[in-house]
């Protein structure tokens, strides 16, 4: 029986699927708009810079059974929901035990957290948006420079990222008085639109416990 032919490339063709190979390897643009360059007055700096500066662990400590019973549920759940997300058992893990720590730290639900995540970065660690965001939570260069140490490569690190996320989150949600949707618009870029809000909020829906809503 004879073998069947198989086409030819032509040189040309064969350096384009190599480009392309490359190309997909590259960290993909996120989807994602950015946050805006805004003024801050001199307390509102101070603040943010030692929200960032703290430097903790990500380790929770509970003073009672409940609450850690409650954590353990949630980290066990999360995980296994991020399943194919996120492959590796370890790094899902710390990615999960990190983002919960930083969440409670800022005062935010970590479902919101999650869901923003899921639609800032789509859960990639060296995303890149078109307006050069980066990371986890698309945080923009001229964050590190207003309250940071002007590091933008440490973006790329997730507990500086996820860090920096939620303290602008909150800052954002503090200006908004606690108005979520302005806030999220801010976040974004965009506010006053439905559009970024609706997106996040019903990927934070995918991220609730049983029972919460």
């Amino acid at each position: 029986m004879t073998a069947p032919r198989l086409p030819t490339i032509s040189p040309t063709s064969r350096r384009a699927l190599l480009l392309a190979g490359a190309a997909a390897c590259l960290p993909r643009p996120a989807l994602a708009g950015a946050q805006q360059e805004e003024p801050l007055a001199d307390a509102v700096r101070s603040a943010l810079s030692a929200a960032i500066a703290s430097d903790a662990p990500p380790k929770p400590r509970f003073e009672a059974i409940e609450p850690r019973l409650a954590y353990l549920r949630w980290l066990g759940e999360m995980s296994e929901r991020m399943k194919r997300k996120k492959s590796e058992a370890q790094t899902r893990i710390e990615f999960l035990e990190t983002l919960w720590y930083e969440s409670a730290r800022a005062g935010l639900e970590p479902a919101l957290v999650l869901g923003l995540v899921q639609v800032e970065s789509g859960f990639r660690k060296y995303a890149i948006s078109v307006a050069g965001a980066r990371g986890y939570m698309q945080v923009m260069p001229f964050w590190t420079r207003s309250i940071g140490d002007g590091q933008v490569s440490r973006l790329f690190h997730m507990q500086t990222n996820l860090r920096f996320g939620c303290v602008i989150l909150r800052h954002y949600l503090d200006i908004e008085k606690g108005n979520l949707f302005l806030a999220l618009g801010r976040y974004n870029g965009s506010r006053g639109r439905a559009e970024y809000p609706n997106l996040v909020m019903g990927a934070r829906k995918a991220w609730l416990m049983p029972g919460q809503s």
